[in-house]
């Protein structure tokens, strides 16, 4: 993956992903005098998807490019008028609307827990609470794929997987279930716009239409390898593996990088197809598996000769936890004598903790042992705390650090290092508890 920029392309103004009641509640504070209270807002999860040791926290990139993007024009304005939404006062304060606030965040690639604070907003009521719904599409999608993939890629123990997904997803789904899961660990994807807008490297040969399209196997392979060499994939499996393997052999010779297997006990398989590959003195053609795999299916595969995986519909659904059940709530707000009071919704599980929060990983010898996050005051972190908050916008700056596709490529070697922090329970994909603990403690 190259570092290419820090300038996305293909964005697009975000403002209208958005829910309606996000407008019709400023514009009532506006009415009523406390629209312009400071608040902070945070981003969390009461809890992991069942089963889950930690989740991956993404979508922070995604985000902050929208974050610029995110303005009302005069289509927009004109829709909103015509079918009274808001106010014409509010309309007016939304032709001028700018986020002018701080944001802190968990780095793209860290681990999180229950209650971890992902993400905290810091402005006005209004500049805050009009980013909910995007701040929560984003990272709920993002979040889950992102902690799907980082299950496959410590199940795959080091063989690539690649990101096969699109076909199954919304088509800007697809592109960020790509970027999340580059962040997670994965090798490469199918999806070119991915590629386009992320720098990330993009992988594909040919599908089963392509052998068909041809008289025979034999001759698919030969125009196959004839336009893309003999450094490619080819697909075994659409009318007899051990033929296949055998045609792509004779077309191929020694040097054929991979062949593919789609369908079957892969299991099985794969053992067969190695076997007959080496006998045919083909040693070094390498083995992809694809074919609805998820990250049981590939720990399954652990002892095959496999030597990487292509992976589609479990990654871009989140592997059973399609959402990261992430909330964005008020944590705590000024009052008419602009004095913080903090505050917490107490609805019966459905309960939030008040006040601004700091967050560090707890370390022992390089081995994580909790999540500790605080209220009150900053506190002052000794060596055996990793902090997590980083400061992502400033009075409005969006760090460009953490946008485009050189920040993808920092976030998976975060996630690589910070993942390699967690102590073995984190490894089981048996159903357990979180593998580390949140603490909450009072400065």
């Amino acid at each position: 993956m190259g570092r290419v920029s820090n300038t996305p392309r293909g964005v697009s103004p975000t403002s209208f992903f958005t829910d309606h009641y996000e407008l019709t509640m400023v514009d009532a504070a506006r009415k009523a005098g406390t629209a312009d209270r400071k608040a902070v807002f945070e981003l969390f999860a009461r809890r992991l998807p069942a089963g889950r040791r930690y989740g991956v926290s993404a979508g922070q990139g995604r985000f902050l490019e929208g974050l610029a993007e995110f303005r009302f024009d005069d289509e927009h304005l004109g829709f909103l008028s015509d079918h009274h939404v808001v106010s014409d006062d509010m309309l007016n304060w939304l032709a001028e609307y700018s986020f002018s606030g701080d944001i802190y965040a968990y780095a793209e690639g860290e681990p999180y827990f229950p209650n971890s604070p992902i993400m905290q907003v810091e402005a006005t009521f209004a500049e805050a609470v009009i980013l909910e719904t995007y701040v929560l599409s984003v990272h709920n999608y993002d979040t889950a794929v992102a902690s799907a993939a980082s299950r496959m890629t410590m199940a795959a123990g080091g063989r690539p997987c690649i990101e096969m997904g699109s076909r199954r997803a919304h088509e800007e789904s697809a592109v960020a279930a790509a970027r999340a899961s580059a962040i997670a660990g994965f090798a490469s994807t199918s999806n070119l716009a991915a590629g386009f807008r992320y720098g990330l490297a993009t992988a594909g040969t040919a599908a089963h239409s392509f052998t068909l399209l041809h008289d025979t196997e034999r001759s698919a392979f030969e125009a196959q390898v004839d336009a893309m060499g003999r450094e490619t994939s080819l697909l075994i499996d659409t009318y007899d593996i051990a033929s296949g393997v055998r045609n792509a052999v004779e077309v191929a010779g020694p040097t054929l990088t991979n062949v593919r297997i789609d369908s079957g006990d892969l299991l099985e398989e794969a053992h067969h197809v190695r076997r007959l590959l080496d006998d045919l003195g083909n040693t070094n053609t390498g083995i992809v598996v694809t074919s609805d795999l998820d990250e049981y299916a590939i720990a399954g595969l652990r002892s095959a000769p496999v030597d990487s995986y292509g992976v589609g519909t479990q990654l871009v659904t989140g592997s059973g936890a399609p959402t990261a059940s992430l909330v964005y709530k008020m944590t705590t707000r000024e009052d008419h004598h602009c004095n913080w009071v903090d505050v917490a919704k107490r609805a019966q599980g459905k309960a939030s903790r008040g006040g601004r929060k700091y967050a560090a990983r707890r370390m022992d010898n390089g081995v994580a042992t909790a999540e500790v996050v605080t209220t009150g005051q900053a506190p002052d972190w000794d060596t055996n705390h990793r902090p997590l908050l980083v400061k992502m916008v400033d009075g409005g700056e969006i760090n460009t650090q953490y946008t485009g596709s050189t920040a993808v490529e920092d976030a998976a070697a975060h996630h690589e290092q910070a993942v390699a922090e967690l102590p073995s329970a984190a490894r089981r994909l048996q159903d357990g508890e979180p593998a580390i603990a949140t603490v909450f403690e009072l400065q």
